[in-house]
């Protein structure tokens, strides 16, 4: 299977499959417990119908939006997502040049594995910075400094983290950042010589917003799920969250919201955006996929704040019903990840044009000539 074989994202999945040790594949694409929640993100979207029009003129259609106050050319982002140079030597940066050369933002992760000052001097496209907030509360400051200081156009405050899910697949493999060898593992990284070399003889692996506060995950190897359990700050709070506000002072969204309550929170803190999200099924398992939700906060806080649908988007049209369901735009993390791990930034690339391509071809066949025409009307609940 080769990158031109893959025509959707599940295509990519299974080339990143290909390609990945076990250990690195299965910490992408595996969840917590059961990893009901993580398929229910996706199955959700098969509860809903589209209502086309037909007749309506659409040889010219506008797939931009506005999201997070920067116009965007289509109604996606590339959600933060941590240790990509896992995945790919190149991680972040191929990432990053490849939402510039589409127009859509891109996030980076508290636990990016290149530092915020190279993805700024490495894009003028969108950037938003995703910050987990640690019990080193001079590591929040230093994040947030770094952030201000490189211009970057948002701060989303991940809220669903302050323990770790119950990550099964990693618990099986001993995955570890950085990654490390094993003896159950070690016949998968043999076989997959392209990246043990890359990973090798490449430049070492870090994660450079914890420099001077942290070993874990840069000199010392540790789990994501101890990382999270003895790094992050299990009392933070909605002070917490008005006060990071407060200290970022710029556009500033927090992701992890599930609740009409904690959505009417966040706009009672001054947040701009809600990331509906929960964390790709990672965390709480049997939660309600956020496309499910998603009527329920439009009706609870639609118009008073950004709704950002982050989760289980595989397909065009699951942008289309997310839209007319009255979400601002849409955000993923495995709908790249799988295409970073295949093919680095060219695997970006054609992950995102695809997406471009069913968007477009989905307004069509719709009747639309530009996404704020997707309302409820164009829906149908099964």
């Amino acid at each position: 299977m080769k990158l031109a074989d893959c025509h959707n994202i599940d295509d990519f999945r299974r080339l990143a499959k290909k390609r990945l040790p076990f250990p690195v594949y299965d910490y992408i694409d595996g969840a917590a417990d059961d990893e009901t929640t993580k398929a229910r993100n996706t199955s959700a979207f098969d509860h809903a119908d589209l209502v086309p029009d037909v007749l309506a003129g659409v040889g010219a259609i506008d797939t931009s939006c506005t999201i997070l106050g920067r116009k965007s050319a289509l109604p996606l982002m590339l959600s933060p997502t941590a240790l990509q140079r896992a995945f790919h030597t190149d991680g972040e940066m191929a990432v990053a040049r490849a939402a510039e050369k589409f127009g859509v933002w891109f996030g980076i992760s508290s636990l990016a594995t290149h530092s915020i000052e190279d993805i700024a001097t490495t894009t003028q496209g969108p950037k938003l910075f995703q910050l987990y907030v640690h019990k080193d509360k001079g590591l929040n400051a230093s994040m947030i400094e770094r952030c201000k200081a490189a211009r970057f156009g948002a701060l989303a405050l991940t809220v669903d983290t302050i323990v770790s899910g119950k990550r099964e697949r990693c618990l099986r493999s001993g995955f570890t950042t950085p990654p490390r060898f094993t003896p159950r593992s070690i016949w998968s990284y043999a076989t997959r010589p392209r990246w043990t070399l890359d990973y090798i003889f490449g430049s070492k692996f870090r994660l450079p917003q914890l420099d001077g506060y942290v070993a874990e995950g840069t000199g010392k190897a540790v789990s994501i799920q101890d990382y999270f359990n003895t790094m992050l700050d299990t009392n933070m709070d909605w002070d917490t969250a008005a006060r990071i506000r407060q200290d970022w002072g710029g556009t500033f969204a927090l992701k992890g919201v599930m609740s009409a309550a904690d959505a009417r929170r966040a706009v009672e803190i001054g947040a701009d955006a809600i990331m509906l999200s929960n964390h790709g099924g990672r965390q709480l398992d049997g939660s309600r996929s956020p496309f499910d939700q998603l009527p329920e906060i439009v009706d609870a806080v639609g118009g008073k704040i950004e709704i950002i649908l982050d989760g289980g988007v595989r397909r065009g049209t699951h942008v289309l019903k997310s839209m007319a369901a009255g979400a601002t735009a849409v955000s993923g993390g495995r709908l790249y990840l799988y295409a970073l791990a295949a093919a680095g930034q060219a695997g970006v690339e054609r992950a995102l044009g695809i997406l471009k391509d069913e968007i477009e071809r989905g307004m069509r066949l719709m009747g639309i000539t530009s996404v704020d025409q997707l309302t409820r009307e164009r829906l149908r609940w099964r």
